[in-house]
């Protein structure tokens, strides 16, 4: 059962939203003559709310989410509940208003030690890779320390806190290091940027160095080069892993990824719904910083 309460809470995150997005949107949609969208008795707001809340639910299904638990005992909040194949209908269009709040709503600030991570988001088996049809030409084949997949990735950079500060999605074949070579991406970011081994790049480095942000890897066993690092700085690449465990409450808690998607539209809502749905959980994973004298150095 979700909290009565949380519902309220994040209704009231997204009802607030809409209010002031729908009517700059509603201005820039392309006029023809008919209206763009067929009324519904359900608002937009609360179709958002109830994508969101699937993923905070512990179903598998959105399909089992809304006929067995939404229909049957939250009939109070949703009084104007539509049958589950207008809602499909209904979810696609809420598209892009959902990227939109997340962009500029739903995320977390920058404290000043960030960490980056990729993760690959299969949308079928490799064996069927050749059959697949719905993410033909979007989707790539690309590789991960578990072996190929096909699909795409998902890029988040996150706080010590557990919250996410920024999200990019690229087909699988991306480099890691290409999507913080776009501004809006690292443009929230301050402080010490922690990655892996894969994202080492001198350009890199000197161009996120000259906007205030500092990336922190750790040497491949190649490299000559010994830096001297601050213990502060060793420290935090050692908690690294804090950015594995919300992929994993991602995928295994607010299902982010599964292979049963049948439209583009329907696919990244859920991938929007589940990243928004994550930032609302009350205990996220996070670090506690024990190192008051940061200007200590060691040779590593």
């Amino acid at each position: 059962m979700i909290d009565i309460n949380k519902i309220t809470q994040i209704f009231c995150n997204i009802d607030d939203f809409c209010k002031s997005f729908l009517p700059f949107w509603n201005k820039k949609l392309i006029a023809n003559g008919k209206k763009r969208f067929k009324p519904s008795k359900l608002s937009l707001s609360e179709v958002m709310t109830i994508e969101v809340l699937f993923h905070l639910s512990g179903y598998k299904t959105f399909k089992e989410f809304y006929l067995g638990y939404v229909a049957k005992h939250l009939r109070k909040e949703f009084p104007k509940l539509v049958s589950y194949n207008r809602m499909t209908e209904l979810k696609q269009q809420s598209f892009v208003p959902l990227a939109t709040y997340l962009k500029s709503s739903a995320l977390n600030d920058c404290t000043g030690i960030s960490f980056i991570d990729s993760t690959p988001l299969r949308v079928c088996h490799n064996r069927r890779i050749h059959q697949h049809k719905t993410f033909k030409g979007l989707a790539q084949r690309g590789q991960c320390s578990l072996g190929w997949f096909y699909g795409f990735k998902l890029h988040i950079i996150t706080n010590d806190t557990g919250g996410i500060i920024d999200v990019m999605i690229t087909p699988g074949n991306t480099d890691d290091r290409k999507p913080l070579k776009f501004k809006g991406f690292v443009d929230k970011l301050h402080g010490k940027l922690f990655g892996d081994k894969g994202y080492i790049s001198k350009d890199l480095f000197n161009s996120l160095f000259s906007n205030g942000v500092h990336l922190v890897t750790k040497l491949k066993k190649n490299m000559k080069t010994k830096l001297l690092t601050p213990i502060y700085d060793a420290y935090h690449l050692r908690k690294r892993a804090i950015i594995e465990t919300i992929f994993d409450q991602l995928k295994n808690i607010c299902q982010v990824e599964h292979s049963r998607h049948r439209s583009e539209a329907n696919y990244f809502n859920n991938i929007f719904s589940a990243l928004i749905a994550y930032n609302f959980k009350d205990k996220k994973p996070s670090l506690k910083n024990n190192f008051n004298d940061t200007n200590q150095l060691i040779l590593y």
